[in-house]
């Protein structure tokens, strides 16, 4: 017979259990009247030691020590604690109390008897119940008993003491057990092994055993000591037991893997070692910004990865209707750039979107286990509306007809129309002109003539259709011959239709003339008319058709009558008001709802105007809405219309959940990724454009003038203010709603009221520095006096902390003197787009210098002979923090550094032409009035 090689499981062996006790335990206590036993029949008349003098005192430190345990062979051992707790919330009129009480232990080589020091103690846990009774379940005689099991060791010494500290809490502890585990000594397969106490009861202990007698070794006998449950090992050799990784568990022993959690998975390649991991929670903060019939999309990381690293985004794109649940997957033609799935960054450019339509995008997070689970889809959701947009291009032209001079054609109306055709450019040259002489008709209809072409000559021609958006793209170049001579009809047939044609023009002519006649007769006869309305062509131009401009209500003969050709009237029972949220210039401003017939509840602001208004106080505060009335634009709010023919009077616009930009800024420091930051630029911009293109000049353009939506969008707000420049000491402009600070005013705008679309762009810059430093106050403590003299010699603003250089480069551009310099809203987009799509250039950051303090300029002259020494000087100097920005710099004499460079300035923070001139001017005087030689620093 031969010896086997079997595996042994741990057996436990008790130290101490107190539920086989009989009678006094004879365990100490400290104080004496800290701890009490009694018996506890609700438990099988369970003797019970008590932790229960909440009612005494707020602080309390009791103590209960077992009596000494002597350890034998243990290693490590092992206490399971038996005990109630009751619920804190239930002791009426208590002055402290806790739910947790604290295990202690030492270790000794001998019985110290009823000697106890607290301090000699080492802790062990705090232990926490997992239920704990009431005074209900005490009444009912149910009592809930918990099961804490700690570990503790390796020991040294012979035995040790358990001590459980009381600091305020009701626990009544019913029994104490004290084990270690060994495996014992046994025979198997006629091989014999001693008792074995493992060190680490994780691990896989191999021992040596012997034949027994009568039987022959062929090998040394070995026995293995397995893993226990919550442990596992994947292989077999003389290796530890591994803990389960988190979120998986196993309860039975010899396991060579742990099973996951509920709702946790493995993915089939993750190896048993690995921890169980689960979907990531929903993408946060998605923002948009729109660009025609494009959209940009971009949002953050979610705050759960679900425990792994393979997170990646898929794009859905529904196309909606008014409604619940009226949407439908986004058609083939849309398209992602990159891509639709399996995306790795926070951004995606969707492309050949419709115009004028709804869409809603859902953002979903997964990793390699979202498989495991289906039910379980995290996304976020955003819905957007496209602006106008110019048509695609005509791809189908087909000829008709061919004559010696002449071709007609048709063509096909372009896929993506994007609103309404106006009309067609038809541009058509001789081939061997190569464009240098070319043609222009213009057709409404899909089909043209070209008349008038030489014989038997090759044609070129490109069309492209226009919208109210303007034109589209061309067509491609296709080629038309016209006929030879051959096909040249009859002189006798020449003059006849030269005559039919010369016919129908001149009756064409006489009835264009007849038409204007009757027409201005008949506008000068209404003229006399006393209701008669100015006809809205807006500063004296006529607005031609598909071209939209904004047209001054103040043009108007009555403005009042600007408000009903440009906001819709509703009625005061659809409105319903909330509650007041702010104080305006003429009255509350309130949040509510809008329900109109047909149509879904909606969130509304809503100006209100008090009562013993002024007419002309009406009228201004209607002017706003006859301004905003005229714009549709995602990033421009939306007035949803006016209440005028009852009272309150009342502008109703969409709702913002998130208020003004500047305050949402503020509250929301440093939470948003740069790509984000640029998002709602981008917004703002294109807002402007919109409003450059139609010709309004805001004036006000500040991040407080911009309103925050749910889903982050940007949108411009504050029209109709006038503004009047004063003799105030602040030089503010004072508008009907108070003072604007000049510190987002252009120069020329403060110098000679010069408001353009120019000026516009340097607010905008205003507004960028406001948005990348988190609404912090342009220029701080300067007084607007001194702003308006830093900024006319030359001093801008400093890079936010952490601002990309793109970006602070891009304020320089709108902060350039001559407003001819500046960048255009639509080259600001356009910048704006390049740089979210290249998130790489957005990584390099401007250096951020010194802020500048109110001494930035000098206000009075000085007496330059009063200084002694350059230190002197650098403390008084009032063109920068100098002493700060010199500090460390080797200059020994003011001759030397009279002679500094205008780079080398640059260098210690001097960055102005304005102070660096005066730093010169100052220092060569002073060396000139220096008798001592050298000055030191």
């Amino acid at each position: 017979d031969y010896c086997l090689a079997p595996v042994l499981i741990y057996l436990s062996f008790n130290l101490l259990d107190s539920k086989a006790s009989q009678g006094e335990l004879g365990w100490i206590s400290s104080p004496s009247h800290g701890v009490s036993a009694a018996d506890l029949i609700h438990i099988s008349y369970l003797r019970a030691h008590l932790f229960c003098r909440v009612m005494n005192s707020s602080h309390q430190n009791n103590w209960l020590r077992t009596n000494w345990i002597p350890r034998y062979s243990a290693q490590k051992i092992y206490v399971e604690l038996k005990f109630t707790l009751r619920d804190c919330n239930s002791i009426p009129m208590v002055l402290t109390c806790k739910e947790t009480f604290n295990l202690h232990y030492l270790e000794t080589d001998e019985d110290q008897g009823s000697k106890f020091r607290e301090h000699q103690f080492s802790k062990i846990d705090t232990i926490a119940a997992d239920e704990s009774f009431t005074q209900m379940d005490l009444g009912d005689r149910i009592l809930k008993l918990n099961t804490e099991v700690r570990e503790v060791g390796p020991m040294t010494k012979k035995g040790f003491y358990l001590a459980f500290q009381d600091v305020g809490a009701c626990v009544a502890l019913v029994s104490v057990r004290v084990y270690f585990k060994k495996c014992p000594f046994t025979v198997r397969n006629l091989a014999m092994f001693p008792d074995t106490v493992p060190t680490d009861s994780q691990s896989l202990v191999e021992v040596r055993g012997s034949c027994v007698n009568n039987s022959r070794e062929e090998d040394q006998p070995k026995m293995y000591c397995t893993c226990r449950p919550g442990f596992y090992k994947a292989s077999s050799g003389n290796v530890k037991c591994s803990k389960c990784p988190p979120h998986s568990y196993t309860h039975q022993e010899e396991a060579v893997h742990c099973d996951c959690e509920r709702n946790y998975f493995r993915a089939e390649e993750d190896p048993v070692s690995m921890a169980c991991s689960r979907p990531p929670s929903a993408p946060r903060n998605v923002i948009s910004a729109i660009n025609e019939t494009s959209v940009i999309l971009d949002w953050n990381w979610p705050a759960d990865s679900g425990g792994r690293k393979d997170v990646i985004f898929n794009v859905v794109c529904k196309r909606c209707w008014p409604g619940p649940r009226q949407c439908e997957p986004c058609l083939g033609a849309v398209r992602f750039l990159p891509r639709a799935t399996g995306l790795t960054n926070t951004t995606v450019t969707v492309v050949d979107l419709l115009a004028h339509t709804n869409y809603t995008f859902e953002i979903e997070a997964q990793n390699r286990v979202s498989s495991q689970a289906p039910t379980i889809r995290q996304y976020a959701a955003v819905t957007i509306t496209t602006n106008q947009a110019a048509p695609s291009a005509v791809t189908v032209i087909r000829k008709d007809r061919t004559s010696r001079n002449s071709i007609s054609l048709s063509w096909m109306e372009p896929e993506r129309p994007n609103g309404i055709i106006l009309d067609y450019e038809v541009k058509y040259y001789e081939k061997q002109e190569q464009e240098t002489s070319y043609t222009i008709l213009r057709s409404k209809a899909t089909n043209v003539t070209l008349n008038g072409l030489k014989p038997d000559t090759t044609y070129l021609l490109q069309i492209r259709a226009r919208t109210a958006a303007g034109y589209g793209g061309s067509s491609r170049k296709f080629e038309f011959e016209t006929s030879p001579d051959s096909f040249s009809i009859s002189s006798e047939n020449s003059q006849v239709v030269l005559i039919a044609v010369s016919s129908a023009v001149a009756i064409i002519l006489l009835a264009v003339v007849i038409y204007i006649v009757i027409s201005r007769f008949c506008r000068y006869s209404k003229s006399k008319h006393p209701d008669e309305k100015r006809l809205p062509f807006g500063n004296g131009h006529l607005r031609l058709p598909g071209i939209k401009t904004y047209v001054d209500p103040h043009t108007y003969e009555d403005p009042s009558q600007a408000v009903h050709e440009f906001a819709k009237e509703l009625e005061a029972s659809c409105i319903a008001i909330d509650k007041v949220v702010g104080a305006g210039e003429f009255g509350e401003v309130c949040s509510g709802r809008l329900k109109l017939p047909s149509k879904k509840e909606i969130c509304v602001a809503i100006k209100t105007l008090k009562a013993g208004y002024t007419e002309k106080q009406r009228r201004d505060f209607l002017s706003e809405a006859s301004i905003m009335g005229q714009f549709d634009h995602p990033n421009i709010i939306r007035l949803e219309g006016v209440v005028t023919r009852s009272k309150p009077v009342m502008i109703v616009t969409e709702y913002m959940e998130n208020g003004s930009l500047d305050g949402f800024l503020r509250k929301h420091d440093a939470q948003f990724t740069v790509i984000q930051l640029v998002g709602m630029l981008r917004g703002i911009a294109s807002g402007m454009k919109y409003l450059s293109d139609m010709g309004y000049v805001h004036r006000d353009l500040a991040a407080r003038n911009i309103l925050v939506n749910s889903n982050l969008v940007c949108k411009v707000s504050d029209f109709g203010l006038s503004r009047v420049l004063e003799d105030d000491p602040e030089a503010a402009y004072t508008t009907r709603g108070g003072k604007i600070p000049i510190r987002w005013t252009a120069p020329e705008a403060i110098a000679y009221r010069k408001f353009t679309s120019a000026s516009d762009v340097w607010s905008y810059g205003i507004v960028l520095w406001e948005v990348m430093s988190y609404g912090e106050r342009p220029y701080w403590e300067m007084s607007n006096q001194d702003v308006i003299k830093a900024v006319d010699e030359g001093y801008r603003l400093p890079p936010p902390m952490e601002c990309p250089a793109t970006l602070y480069q891009l304020m320089l551009d709108c902060w350039q003197k001559d407003r001819n310099n500046r960048p255009k809203f639509e080259q600001i987009v356009s910048i704006l787009d390049k740089l979210i799509r290249n998130p790489s250039s957005l990584k390099i950051t401007a250096s951020t210098a010194s802020r500048p303090v109110n001494l930035l300029l000098d206000r009075t002259s000085t007496d330059i002979t009063s200084f002694h020494t350059m230190g002197d000087w650098l403390e008084s100097a009032r063109t920068l923090p100098c002493k700060d920005a010199f500090s460390g710099v080797s200059y020994s004499s003011c001759d030397t550094l009279a002679k500094t460079s205008a780079e080398d300035f640059k260098k210690v923070g001097v960055t102005i032409v304005g102070p660096q001139k005066k730093i010169v001017s100052s220092l060569t005087t002073l060396e000139t009035h220096s008798k001592n030689g050298p000055v030191p620093v």
